[in-house]
């Protein structure tokens, strides 16, 4: 690490840091956790949301009955899945069960704490807002998933893509600003980039999490199936399915052949970009510690890429296609560390203060 490169840890800091780690990884693994919930198809078996008696699961076969029975009044049992039985019922809704009663775990684990910092006044003041902020977002996903889920109770036995996607960019967006609030504590960077990096580290931010939310959309409309070959799209490279919707631009949203398109020339693009970055820092007199971590931005690249052809040539199998989501979440927190690291003024750092006060510099 360089020498104007520090890691700032206080007796009174280092607790905030940690939990927010832990914050963040939790959150990693719902995001992993509900990309399985979709490949396996069992985001509907819960169909009610019962926010505090909905941590109790079934415990009988008279419990896994009344559960079965209910998930059988409504359309994804009656038109998609009517043959299933209890035995195969159970599994998807486990996934289902647990993934909501994670997303009350992580509630817990962020809101404890915080009030608990608040009172012994271990937060700094310019973080609180922030913080409370990300409370009220974390409660807005839980509303956002369920307001997924009814998408598919009613006549058609599938979510809406839009509230899919919705409901992934704002876990994502949940998590980047946790990890971005931790590069805020941990560093202090003094360093100088050159205009040209800063601009580009930014941008390859945002259109990381333009790909993800891009990805959701291949997710909620299942656009992965109709063309499973690479580097071709059938027969073609551009096929003569896409953009056929009216209104046109309707296609990039509804249209399973465009979506799919899309996101490919989206990674085509991204690669592109990302390895010319790369080989700019490489190239700049920044810290040795950026250079490494361009190094393994290009190697989580390298492996994202590699996973998505193999999702699409193996036809979605389940660890193939959720370690593409999940690799993509990777490539977005490296990006971004690189963002933090390209601006250069003097972020949240706290220094050694007397137990019970904080005191932050901007």
């Amino acid at each position: 690490m360089g020498k104007n490169q520090q890691i700032v840890f206080n007796p009174v800091a280092a607790p905030v840091f940690w939990w927010l780690l832990l914050c963040a990884i939790v959150i990693y693994g719902m995001i992993l956790l509900g990309g399985v919930t979709r490949l396996t198809d069992s985001g509907l078996s819960m169909v009610d949301w019962k926010p505090i008696m909905g941590v109790i699961p079934p415990l009988s076969q008279a419990d896994w009955q009344e559960m079965f029975l209910k998930y059988q009044q409504y359309p994804e049992y009656k038109k998609t899945n009517f043959q299933m039985t209890l035995s195969e019922f159970k599994p998807i809704f486990m996934y289902e069960y647990l993934h909501r009663v994670l997303g009350r775990i992580i509630g817990l684990i962020f809101f404890v704490p915080l009030i608990i910092f608040s009172v012994r006044r271990q937060i700094p003041s310019a973080l609180m807002p922030r913080l409370y902020g990300l409370f009220v977002l974390g409660g807005l996903q839980g509303l956002l998933g369920w307001y997924m889920v009814k998408s598919g109770l009613v006549d058609d036995p599938n979510v809406s893509q839009y509230r899919l996607t919705s409901h992934l960019g704002m876990a994502i967006l949940i998590y980047s600003i946790i990890i971005w609030t931790l590069f805020d504590l941990g560093t202090d960077h003094k360093h100088i980039v050159s205009p040209g990096i800063k601009r580009t580290s930014l941008l390859l931010s945002a259109l990381i999490f333009l790909m993800i939310l891009s990805g959701g959309l291949v997710a909620g409309t299942r656009a992965g199936i109709p063309f499973p070959t690479w580097p071709l799209m059938g027969e073609t490279f551009i096929p003569k399915e896409i953009y056929t919707l009216n209104p046109i631009w309707l296609s990039a949203f509804e249209d399973m052949a465009t979506i799919q398109f899309n996101h490919r020339i989206f990674a085509y693009v991204l690669t592109v970009l990302i390895t010319g970055f790369v080989v700019m820092i490489l190239k700049s007199n920044v810290p040795p510690f950026m250079k490494y971590s361009a190094v393994l931005f290009l190697a989580i690249l390298i492996l994202q890429v590699v996973l998505g052809i193999s999702t699409l040539l193996l036809y979605i199998p389940i660890p193939v296609a959720a370690g593409h989501q999940i690799v993509a979440v990777a490539l977005l927190s490296i990006s971004l560390f690189l963002s933090h690291c390209c601006l250069h003024k003097r972020k949240l750092v706290m220094t050694p203060v007397a137990y019970g006060e904080t005191k932050s510099h901007l």
